[in-house]
Order: structure tokens, then C-alpha cells, then sequence
């Protein structure tokens, strides 16, 4: 897969796609069936595929810090959009300049006259343009009207309720990892490198991998039993992933701690993969009181392991 940064980037021989266009936080089952059908257009017209997406996502422009966890950064979506087939990956930086695109540009500047594209499938929630005046019918009537075909999918529903980020987001902020895992079709993970931090665990005789979440907040919250791919082997450990109150942190972090594990980590991308939440984050009174509940933390995780939890990366 083709990462395209910018309109700027666009070459002549990313012209002629089947394409879609959406933010695919989470990449989840949702929006794997939209994309399993673009995957299969691009056969039956001849033509490469292309999704588009935006950095940062249009509710991060506009609420700032104030907008719904991240499931996926960049990178994450983009390795994951990579495993469906997709040709190629158009990422648009959403400015002032996004922001006030009319829905007609989108339609018939964009679409037609610089991409020439033959075809583009969209969700059923779909809208864009300046004040989010675009649909569904307009872009079909573009299409109509300048000669690429367009059509919509209906939404995915799991017990009753709609796929969405939204209902993912949800499940994890209540710890409820089995639900995530169904509607997103794997493991909720995050993928990072590790960084310098204050050395706390490593005095406390607990060393931990620490891993900047570079989003304006995580999903999850709290202390969980994990397994952590992209060193020799996959290995068992336990995370907290939050401001850590009892040192006084200030900005969310994902603190990993393997089991059995001794070398060198500083810098390596690591994929921390959550299997069971063992408690919520908390301040506790004592730098003392927070080790033995680290050291029971740890105990938990492992006796959880032992009784034959997965071990899949």
C-alpha cells in the first residue's frame, strides 16, 4: 500500500480509483465490510483502490481536546488498512483550508477532475463540505451528472446496535475488552516506541517500558493484563495506562512491565495488546502502598496467564 501525503503528492497514476473516503478510526468490522467491497470493485472496473482519510480526524479540529478518544493513530490505521488490500492510502492534513471546501468541490473538482475516479463507496453517515452541506444524494447526483457511479452501505450491527468507534470507545472505557474485541475484529491494541521516562519502576524493582500515547486521550484507562509483541518472542506483562496520580503525573502514558524479560528496550516499537483489565487507575498514600499493589497486580496478571489465557501476538 501507497501512503500519499496531500493533494500536492496526487500523480497521475493514482487517477482512476475506486475509492472511499472516512476516518476508519479503529478499522473496525464496520468498516472492513465497506472496504472488502471497494477491495472487490477494483477488479471488476480495472481499477487500483484508494481510501482517504484525514490527519488530524475533522473532530479533533474542531473540539481540540475535548473530542473522543483515539482508537488508531495514524501509523496504527495505516498498518492495519495495509492488511486489507487497499492500493492506496491518501491522507489530507484537515486545516482552514479543509474546513471550508464547498461539498461542490469535493464532488466535481476533487473527485472528477483531479482524481477521475470510477467509482466511490461511502457509509451511510456520510457527510462533508463546508458546514457538512454534503450527502449521500448530492454525491450521487455528481456522479450521475460527471460519470463515476456511487453507492452507500448499510450499517453493521452487532447484538441489535450499530458497529461503530463510538460503541468501541464505549466498551473500553468500561473495560469491557471481549465486546471491543468482537466489534473490532481483534484484540484492542496500541502500538508505540518505547522512551526514557523517571526511572519509578525501575527503583520500586518493577522496570517498565514506557510508551507516549501521542494522542489527546486514550481509550482505556487503568491497569491490565497485556502481551507485548516486537521483540524476540511475545511476551506476558502487565500496563497501566493513564496520569499516574501517586507521582503526581500530568500527561497520559502507557507503562508496560514484562514478565521475565531483562535487556535492552529504549526505542523499540513495541504492540501492547490488552487481554483482561485487573483494576481502574487510583492515587494511593505512599510510594510504599503502591508497590505492593503493584507486586499484586503482578501476581494476578501472572496466576491469569497460568490458568490459560491467550498468548496470540
Amino acid at each position: 500500500m501507497e501512503v500519499i501525503r496531500g493533494y500536492a503528492n496526487i500523480r497521475p497514476r493514482h487517477r482512476g480509483c475506486v475509492v472511499t473516503i472516512g476516518n476508519f478510526d479503529g478499522v473496525h468490522h464496520g468498516h472492513r465490510l465497506l472496504i472488502s467491497h471497494l477491495v472487490a470493485k477494483g477488479p471488476e472496473l480495472g481499477a487500483p483502490t484508494m481510501l482517504i482519510t484525514f490527519e488530524p480526524t475533522p473532530r479533533e479540529y474542531f473540539r481540540g481536546n475535548q473530542v473522543p478518544a483515539r482508537l488508531t493513530r495514524f501509523r496504527e490505521k495505516a498498518v492495519l488498512l495495509a492488511e486489507t488490500g487497499i492500493d492506496f492510502l491518501l491522507c489530507f492534513p484537515f486545516n482552514v483550508r479543509t474546513r471550508n471546501q464547498p461539498a461542490e468541490w469535493l464532488c466535481e473538482h476533487f473527485l472528477h477532475y483531479r482524481l477521475g475516479v470510477k467509482y466511490i463507496v461511502v457509509g451511510d453517515d456520510f457527510r462533508f463540505g463546508e458546514g457538512r452541506k454534503g450527502d449521500y444524494a448530492m454525491l450521487k447526483a455528481a456522479g450521475d451528472r460527471l460519470g463515476y457511479g456511487v453507492s452507500h452501505l448499510g450499517t453493521l450491527t452487532f447484538d441489535h446496535e450499530r458497529v461503530s468507534s463510538s460503541r468501541i470507545r464505549q466498551a473500553l472505557a468500561e473495560g469491557d475488552l471481549v465486546t471491543a474485541a468482537k466489534l473490532l475484529g481483534r484484540p484492542y491494541s496500541i502500538t508505540g516506541h518505547v522512551v526514557y521516562g523517571r526511572q519509578l519502576g525501575r527503583q520500586l524493582g518493577v522496570p517498565t517500558a514506557n510508551i507516549r500515547l501521542q494522542r489527546y486521550r486514550s481509550a482505556l484507562v487503568g491497569v491490565f493484563a497485556v502481551t507485548v509483541a516486537g521483540l524476540d518472542r511475545v511476551y506476558d506483562g502487565i500496563a497501566n495506562i493513564g496520569v499516574r496520580p501517586t507521582v503526581d503525573g500530568k500527561v497520559p502514558l502507557l507503562e508496560v512491565h514484562l514478565f521475565d524479560f531483562s535487556g535492552g528496550i529504549y526505542g523499540r516499537l513495541l504492540t501492547v495488546t490488552f487481554r483482561r483489565k485487573l483494576r481502574d487507575e487510583r492515587a494511593f498514600g505512599s510510594i510504599a502502598e503502591l508497590e505492593r499493589q503493584i507486586k499484586k497486580d503482578i501476581e494476578e496478571a501472572r496466576a491469569w496467564f497460568a490458568a490459560g489465557a491467550p498468548h496470540d501476538p
